[in-house]
């Protein structure tokens, strides 16, 4: 096994300088460090796994972790999963600095600011789909503090991975679901969180090149915004509803699916519209069970959570990219037998 004194011999450079490189503490000319870095990988160096978690106690790595939605069950569920997994990560004495916001990028941006001020090594964010936040992830990266993205992407960004569903193939999903529930003919009115978020945007997408693909009995009849909001969402429902009687499916793109499916229920409908959500939160699996809800597309929230923290820390740890930049969790479907 390679040590540090046999890098250093090849480098022409002290130990000291390779140790600094090695466990990225102080400055090192950039020159110097590629080369160190080159030579480390050439002879398949492993780091002393002992000195890493000692290295680490030392900087006391802070990872900060920017989401949607104070009260989205869903975003609950992935930081649940992400604070399992800092237990697991304890030896290496990481904290974790959370802060939940609404869909709207100059929050966002604040909140990141406000992250990096802190003190932050690291960041999981749940990015609004805008060029001033890909911006502000490529800047995080330059000034040494590294981004993965969970459940949502910017994919032309300098993040070094995302971990969530592949939310295109979420749209897919639904439309095939559509297409058994109703015998590929269905009014199909759609619930989204914000256009301002590119996971609800691809289901959309996902969804609607679906029917463009011979299934012309599916049509889209309306699209409104809830903004992930169980109070928003059961007004726009009952405005949906009031509008378009010959609506027979709906299909929610992300959260507010009590609200709306309260809307449902309160309507009396003889023919209620077959649903289509996602995730399976206690809310939404009580209207599944209730035959509210005709099936649900569940993504792992707390998959993505462990997942986007051990790729993080591993990366602050050792300097390593992340061998795959995208890591997508498992689709399932549950339906009111399935529980």
């Amino acid at each position: 096994m390679a040590t540090i004194k046999e890098i250093a011999e090849l480098s022409g450079v002290s130990r000291g300088t390779v140790d600094r490189v090695l466990n990225h503490r102080g400055v090192v000319n950039e020159k110097t460090a590629r080369k160190v870095l080159e030579i480390a990988k050439l002879l398949d160096y492993q780091p002393n796994k002992a000195g890493i978690a000692l290295a680490a106690q030392k900087k006391k790595l802070k990872i900060g972790v920017l989401l949607f939605g104070a009260e989205n069950p869903f975003f609950d569920e992935v930081m649940e999963g992400l604070l399992h997994k800092l237990e697991e990560l304890s030896i290496y004495g990481c904290t974790v600095e959370e802060r939940r916001i609404s869909f709207d990028h100059v929050v966002q941006l604040a909140a990141i600011d406000e992250l990096a001020a802190a003190g932050i090594h690291g960041l999981i964010l749940s990015p609004c789909n805008d060029d001033a936040v890909r911006k502000k992830i490529d800047e995080l990266w330059e000034n040494g503090i590294p981004c993965v993205t969970v459940n949502t992407d910017i994919p032309d960004s300098r993040r070094i991975a995302y971990v969530g569903s592949d939310y295109y193939k979420c749209g897919q999903t639904a439309g095939g679901l559509f297409s058994l529930l109703t015998g590929d003919r269905a009014e199909i009115g759609i619930v989204t969180g914000s256009h301002n978020v590119l996971c609800h945007e691809e289901r959309i997408r996902g969804l609607r090149d679906f029917i463009a693909d011979g299934h012309t009995g599916l049509h889209v009849t309306a699209v409104t915004v809830n903004d992930d909001d169980d109070y928003k969402s059961y007004k726009a429902v009952a405005s949906l509803i009031a509008a378009h009687p010959e609506l027979s499916a709906l299909y929610f793109t992300a959260a507010g699916v009590h609200g709306g499916c309260r809307a449902v229920v309160d309507a009396g409908l003889s023919r209620p519209p077959k649903i289509v959500t996602f995730d399976a939160v206690p809310t939404t699996r009580e209207m599944l069970i209730q035959g509210v809800i005709s099936a649900t597309i569940c993504q792992q929230p707390k998959e993505q959570g462990a997942a986007s923290l051990t790729l993080l820390v591993d990366h602050l740890l050792t300097g390593e990219l992340p061998a795959q930049s995208t890591v997508l969790t498992e689709l399932n479907i549950q339906i009111r037998e399935s529980l």
